[in-house]
C-alpha cells in the first residue's frame, strides 16, 4: 500500500525483514523440537540460534532467489551464510516451504488482527462519548432520503457504536480462527516430520496446530479473515455516507472539522468538503475488492498448488494496511465531527409539523376511525403542507372530519417532541449496557 494511506506500525509487520525474522524463528523452533525428539543433534539446533540477532540481508536474499527462483531456499542459503553450512545442515528437515510460508503469513495476519482490534476499540470509544454527548440531541430521522420521524443524533452514534462492537467481535473471531500453523510435510501426513515439531513450533509462535493441513493451511480460514475485513470496511463506508450527508449544504446537520489553513477547493475559496469521509468511502472499496480474490484462493488442486500465493502477497499487506489507516481515520473525524443541532431542528421544520402524521393517523383509529379513511384523512392535509409548505397542525383544525373525531387539544399532543424520544434511555442501556 502506498504511504499516503499507511502507518508504521501495520506497515512493519509486512515489511520483508519482519517476514525473513519470522522465517527464521519458525526454523529454528522446529530444530529445538527435532534436538529434542532425538532427530538431530542438539549442537546444531543452537548453532542455527547464533542467527537470533542477525540482520537479515534482503538484498542478498534476493540476489539469491534470482538465480534459485524459490525465495525459501533462497533465505535457507542466506541462513547458512551465517550459521555455518555444516551447522545448518538440519535446518528445515522433513518440512516443506509451506511449512514456513504458512505459518509466517498467519502469525503476521494474527499481528495484523490485534492491530485492527484496537483500531476498532478507539473508534467505539469515540462513538461512544458522541453518543452520550448527543442523547438528546434531536434530528429528523429519513426513510430513502426523505423526511420520517423525529430520532437523536445520540441514537444514530449509538447505532454505528452498535454496529462497529459487532465488528470487534468478528474480528476476535476471524483472528481466533486464522491462528493456526502447520509443520506437517509435503502434503500434510507428517511423513518426514513428527506432528510434536508442529506443536512445539506453534506454541512458540502463539498458534494452534492446523487439524488437518494438505501441504497448506486450509484457505476457507483466510476467506473468513479478508471476509471479515470486508464487512468493517463496508460499515466504515457506512458512517462515512451518513456524515457525507450531513454536510450536503442543503442539509448541514454535521461537518468534517476544517482546520486552520486548509484549503477545500483549487478553484471555490468558499468550499468546505467532506473529503475524509469521502476518501474513507474510497478506501472501503478497496479492501472489499479483496475479498472476492480471498475467497476463491479456496479451491485449489489437490494438496495444493500456487495461485493463491500472488493473491495473498498483495492482500495480505494492501488489505490490512488500508483497513488501519481508515479505521484511524474515521476515529479522528467522529471524534472532532461539528453537529449543529440549531440545523437539525430547522430541517425537521421545514414542512412544519409534517413529521407527527403517523401519531395523527393512530389517534385517529383509536378514536374509530377506519384506518383507510384515517390515512386518506391525514394524507391529504400532509400533502397540503409539500405543496405549499403551510402548518400541518392548522391544516388538521382546520379539516371537518378529522375535528369530527379528534378535539384540538388532542391533536396539539400528537405534536410533542418528546413522544418519540421517550424510549432513548431504554436503547442506550441495550446497546452500552448501563442507564
Amino acid at each position: 500500500m502506498i504511504p499516503r494511506y499507511s502507518r508504521p506500525e501495520m506497515v512493519q509487520i509486512w515489511e520483508p525483514s519482519t517476514k525473513f525474522r519470522i522465517w527464521f524463528e519458525i526454523e529454528a523452533h522446529a530444530c529445538d523440537a527435532m534436538a529434542d525428539l532425538g532427530v538431530i543433534p542438539r549442537e546444531n539446533a543452537q548453532a542455527v540460534w547464533k542467527a537470533k540477532d542477525v540482520e537479515f540481508d534482503v538484498a542478498r536474499i534476493d540476489e539469491i532467489e534470482a538465480e534459485t527462483k524459490h525465495d525459501v531456499i533462497a533465505f535457507l542459503t542466506h541462513l547458512a551464510e551465517h550459521v555455518g553450512s555444516d551447522e545448518a545442515r538440519f535446518v528445515h528437515q522433513g518440512m516443506t516451504s509451506s511449512d514456513v510460508l504458512d505459518t509466517c503469513f498467519n502469525v503476521q495476519l494474527t499481528r495484523a488482527a490485534d492491530i485492527l482490534i484496537k483500531d476498532t476499540e478507539a473508534l467505539l470509544a469515540a462513538l461512544k462519548r458522541r453518543a452520550f454527548e448527543h442523547k438528546d440531541t434531536i434530528r429528523i430521522g429519513r426513510s430513502h432520503g426523505i423526511h420520517a420521524e423525529p430520532t437523536t443524533m445520540g441514537l444514530t452514534f449509538a447505532r454505528f457504536y452498535a454496529e462497529m462492537d459487532r465488528n470487534l467481535a468478528r474480528l476476535q473471531t476471524a483472528r481466533a480462527e486464522i491462528a493456526t500453523g502447520a509443520i506437517s510435510g509435503a502434503v500434510g501426513t507428517f511423513a518426514n516430520v513428527d506432528p510434536r515439531v508442529e506443536e512445539h513450533v506453534c506454541a512458540q509462535l502463539d498458534l494452534s496446530p492446523e487439524p488437518i493441513s494438505t501441504q497448506v493451511i486450509p484457505r476457507d480460514r483466510h476467506a473468513a479473515f479478508f471476509a471479515t475485513l470486508g464487512v468493517v470496511a463496508s460499515s466504515i463506508e457506512n458512517i462515512a455516507i451518513e456524515i457525507r450527508h450531513m454536510q450536503r449544504t442543503e442539509v448541514l446537520e454535521g461537518a468534517e472539522f476544517f482546520s486552520m489553513g486548509q484549503k477545500g477547493s483549487s478553484a471555490m475559496p468558499h468550499k468546505k468538503n467532506p473529503v475524509l469521509t469521502e476518501n474513507l468511502t474510497g478506501l472501503a472499496r478497496m479492501v472489499r475488492s479483496m475479498v472476492i480474490p480471498a475467497m476463491e484462493n479456496v479451491a485449489l488442486w489437490h494438496e495444493r498448488d500456487i495461485s493463491h500465493s500472488s493473491v495473498e502477497r498483495m492482500i495480505g499487506p494492501d488489505a490490512t494496511i488500508t483497513l488501519d489507516f481508515a479505521l484511524a481515520r474515521l476515529t479522528g473525524v467522529i471524534d472532532k465531527l461539528l453537529v449543529f443541532p440549531e440545523n437539525m431542528l430547522a430541517n425537521m421544520n421545514k414542512f412544519p409539523g409534517l413529521v407527527m402524521s403517523q401519531r395523527v393517523l393512530l389517534a385517529l383509529t383509536q378514536a374509530g376511525v377506519s384506518r383507510e379513511d384515517a390515512y386518506r384523512l391525514v394524507q391529504r392535509n400532509a400533502l397540503k403542507v409539500w405543496e405549499t409548505g403551510c402548518d400541518f397542525r392548522t391544516e388538521l383544525l382546520n379539516d371537518p372530519e378529522v375535528i369530527a373525531a379528534l378535539s384540538p387539544a388532542e391533536i396539539d399532543e400528537k405534536f410533542d417532541l418528546g413522544y418519540h424520544t421517550k424510549h432513548v434511555d431504554t436503547i442506550f442501556a441495550r446497546v452500552f449496557g448501563e442507564s
